[in-house]
């Protein structure tokens, strides 16, 4: 399944976007956005914005096949095997929406659902720290640039999100 780029310079949220698209009857998608002004993580948390990083939200529609529970550990797999392609270092899932780096977190997957016209559709809101990581008093973080010789480009890492997307999109029908 071939995932429509949106591609924003600043959005509230890569999620609430995604919501905007599917209420515009849109099937699926990939939005990146530059900056987020109103980044969300699970509790009402804030993600943190900071220039340069990654802010994306993958949508589709959910057909029968796709298990919600399931889906929040394959997100995780799909965004481990696209950052292990450009840093040679040990990539761990923390159930159930961080990776970690060091134990330290360098990426945060929040996992919505919503339903328009009677269709279930799936958002995967997924950040992940590539120049810079925010310092957070009891969560250690760090950021993708810091284990590579060469400076990888959040745009290169959005290209193999949005490949590896497709891929599951595709087994999944």
């Amino acid at each position: 399944m071939k995932l429509k780029k949106y591609i924003f310079k600043s959005v509230s949220s890569t999620n609430d976007m995604a919501i905007k698209k599917i209420k515009q009857d849109q099937n699926s998608g990939i939005i990146i956005a530059k900056k987020q002004t109103k980044g969300r993580g699970r509790y009402g948390n804030n993600w943190i914005y900071l220039k340069n990083n990654l802010f994306i939200s993958v949508f589709f529609n959910l057909n029968k096949k796709v298990s919600i529970a399931k889906l929040t550990y394959s997100s995780c797999k799909l965004v481990k095997k696209s950052l292990t392609k450009f840093i040679n270092k040990n990539i761990t899932i923390k159930r159930p929406n961080d990776l970690l780096i060091d134990k330290k977190k360098v990426c945060g997957i929040l996992q919505e659902t919503i339903f328009h016209r009677n269709t279930k559709y799936a958002i995967i809101g997924i950040g992940i720290n590539v120049e810079k990581s925010p310092l957070l008093d009891n969560y250690p973080t760090t950021f993708i640039n810091f284990f590579t010789k060469k400076k990888i480009t959040s745009f290169k890492i959005f290209n193999e999100i949005k490949s590896n997307f497709e891929i599951f999109l595709d087994k999944q029908k």
